[in-house]
Protein backbone atom coordinates (compact mmCIF):
# COMPACT_ATOMS: atom_id res chain seq x y z
CA UNK A 1 0.00 0.00 0.00
CA UNK A 2 1.81 3.38 -1.25
CA UNK A 3 1.40 6.09 1.47
CA UNK A 4 0.32 9.65 0.22
CA UNK A 5 2.19 12.30 0.90
CA UNK A 6 -0.54 13.96 2.52
CA UNK A 7 -0.19 11.20 5.27
CA UNK A 8 3.54 11.71 5.49
CA UNK A 9 2.88 14.98 6.50
CA UNK A 10 0.11 14.28 9.13
CA UNK A 11 2.15 11.35 10.34
CA UNK A 12 5.56 13.84 10.87
CA UNK A 13 3.61 16.97 12.21
CA UNK A 14 1.52 13.83 14.73
CA UNK A 15 5.22 11.93 15.72
CA UNK A 16 6.47 16.14 15.99
CA UNK A 17 4.14 16.95 18.79
CA UNK A 18 3.52 14.29 20.79
CA UNK A 19 7.78 13.86 20.93
CA UNK A 20 8.69 14.25 24.78
CA UNK A 21 9.65 17.28 26.15
CA UNK A 22 13.70 15.96 27.09
CA UNK A 23 14.06 14.73 23.23
CA UNK A 24 13.19 18.30 22.09
CA UNK A 25 15.42 19.88 24.85
CA UNK A 26 18.19 17.55 24.10
CA UNK A 27 19.54 19.92 21.48
CA UNK A 28 20.10 22.58 23.96
CA UNK A 29 22.55 22.63 26.88
CA UNK A 30 21.73 25.10 30.08
CA UNK A 31 23.44 27.22 32.48
CA UNK A 32 21.54 24.92 35.38
CA UNK A 33 21.42 20.86 34.41
CA UNK A 34 20.18 18.40 36.47
CA UNK A 35 19.26 14.43 35.75
CA UNK A 36 15.66 14.07 35.85
CA UNK A 37 16.16 12.40 39.83
CA UNK A 38 18.07 15.57 40.72
CA UNK A 39 14.26 17.15 39.20
CA UNK A 40 11.94 15.05 40.88
CA UNK A 41 13.57 15.78 44.24
CA UNK A 42 14.15 19.68 43.76
CA UNK A 43 10.55 19.84 42.76
CA UNK A 44 7.02 19.34 43.41
CA UNK A 45 5.20 16.77 41.42
CA UNK A 46 3.37 19.60 39.82
CA UNK A 47 6.27 21.70 39.27
CA UNK A 48 8.08 18.68 38.16
CA UNK A 49 5.15 17.71 35.50
CA UNK A 50 4.59 21.30 34.33
CA UNK A 51 8.86 22.31 34.23
CA UNK A 52 10.36 19.51 33.03
CA UNK A 53 7.45 17.67 30.79
CA UNK A 54 5.27 20.57 29.96
CA UNK A 55 2.02 19.98 31.56
CA UNK A 56 -0.36 22.70 32.78
CA UNK A 57 -1.82 23.55 35.56
CA UNK A 58 -5.89 23.76 36.02
CA UNK A 59 -6.71 27.16 35.50
CA UNK A 60 -7.79 29.33 38.44
CA UNK A 61 -5.50 27.18 41.00
CA UNK A 62 -2.55 29.29 41.72
CA UNK A 63 -2.23 31.33 44.61
CA UNK A 64 0.13 33.88 42.54
CA UNK A 65 -3.02 34.43 40.97
CA UNK A 66 -4.10 36.76 43.48
CA UNK A 67 -0.42 37.74 44.58
CA UNK A 68 -0.48 41.80 45.01
CA UNK A 69 2.66 42.97 46.51
CA UNK A 70 6.06 44.36 45.03
CA UNK A 71 8.34 41.61 43.80
CA UNK A 72 9.39 39.42 41.49
CA UNK A 73 8.02 36.38 39.99
CA UNK A 74 11.21 33.62 39.79
CA UNK A 75 11.38 30.15 37.64
CA UNK A 76 10.54 27.46 40.05
CA UNK A 77 13.36 25.30 38.84
CA UNK A 78 16.28 27.46 39.37
CA UNK A 79 15.02 30.69 40.85
CA UNK A 80 16.38 32.80 37.94
CA UNK A 81 13.82 36.22 38.12
CA UNK A 82 11.65 36.07 35.48
CA UNK A 83 8.65 38.57 35.78
CA UNK A 84 8.22 41.51 37.68
CA UNK A 85 5.12 42.43 40.11
CA UNK A 86 5.08 45.58 37.72
CA UNK A 87 4.60 43.82 34.66
CA UNK A 88 1.65 41.33 36.24
CA UNK A 89 -2.11 41.85 35.29
CA UNK A 90 -5.24 39.75 35.60
CA UNK A 91 -5.99 38.61 32.38
CA UNK A 92 -9.42 36.52 33.32
CA UNK A 93 -7.53 32.83 32.11
CA UNK A 94 -7.21 31.37 35.31
CA UNK A 95 -2.94 31.26 35.14
CA UNK A 96 -1.18 34.39 35.93
CA UNK A 97 0.16 36.97 33.59
CA UNK A 98 2.36 38.96 32.40
CA UNK A 99 2.87 41.54 29.77
CA UNK A 100 6.67 41.48 29.71
CA UNK A 101 9.48 39.31 30.89
CA UNK A 102 12.57 40.58 32.45
CA UNK A 103 15.12 41.45 29.81
CA UNK A 104 16.86 38.35 28.76
CA UNK A 105 14.90 35.79 31.12
CA UNK A 106 12.99 33.71 28.82
CA UNK A 107 13.51 31.97 25.60
CA UNK A 108 10.49 30.88 23.17
CA UNK A 109 10.06 28.24 20.55
CA UNK A 110 7.08 27.25 18.33
CA UNK A 111 4.83 24.82 20.13
CA UNK A 112 2.54 21.83 18.12
CA UNK A 113 1.02 19.77 20.88
CA UNK A 114 -2.29 20.69 20.47
CA UNK A 115 -2.37 20.67 16.79
CA UNK A 116 -1.21 23.90 15.97
CA UNK A 117 1.76 26.57 16.58
CA UNK A 118 1.77 28.40 19.93
CA UNK A 119 5.15 30.31 21.35
CA UNK A 120 6.06 28.67 24.26
CA UNK A 121 7.94 30.25 27.24
CA UNK A 122 10.69 28.88 28.99
CA UNK A 123 13.61 30.05 31.80
CA UNK A 124 16.40 30.60 30.16
CA UNK A 125 18.77 29.29 32.61
CA UNK A 126 17.39 25.84 33.10
CA UNK A 127 14.85 25.30 30.23
CA UNK A 128 11.84 24.55 32.34
CA UNK A 129 8.66 25.02 30.76
CA UNK A 130 6.47 27.99 31.86
CA UNK A 131 4.02 28.75 29.54
CA UNK A 132 2.87 30.03 26.24
CA UNK A 133 2.94 33.89 24.90
CA UNK A 134 0.23 35.06 23.06
CA UNK A 135 -0.62 38.50 21.29
CA UNK A 136 -3.77 39.61 23.02
CA UNK A 137 -2.25 41.48 26.08
CA UNK A 138 -2.68 44.77 27.37
CA UNK A 139 -0.34 48.11 26.14
CA UNK A 140 2.86 48.70 25.54
CA UNK A 141 3.53 45.09 24.08
CA UNK A 142 0.05 43.89 23.37
CA UNK A 143 1.50 39.98 24.91
CA UNK A 144 0.44 38.11 27.45
CA UNK A 145 2.48 35.73 29.02
CA UNK A 146 0.37 32.99 30.56
CA UNK A 147 2.44 31.24 32.75
CA UNK A 148 1.70 28.40 34.87
CA UNK A 149 1.51 29.60 38.70
CA UNK A 150 3.45 26.15 39.95
CA UNK A 151 6.05 26.99 37.70
CA UNK A 152 7.04 30.20 39.48
CA UNK A 153 8.17 31.57 42.93
CA UNK A 154 7.37 34.63 44.55
CA UNK A 155 9.54 37.12 46.33
CA UNK A 156 8.16 39.78 47.89
CA UNK A 157 10.50 43.12 47.44
CA UNK A 158 11.57 44.04 50.79
CA UNK A 159 11.69 47.41 52.17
Amino acid sequence: MAVSRRQCLIGAISALALAPSAIKAATRTFEVTLSDAEWRRRLSPAAYATLRHEATERPFTSPLNREKRKGSFRCAGCELPLFSSATKYDSHTGWPSFWAPIKGAVETRTDYQIGYPRTEVHCRRCGGHLGHVFDDGPPPTGKRYCMNGVALHFVPEIG
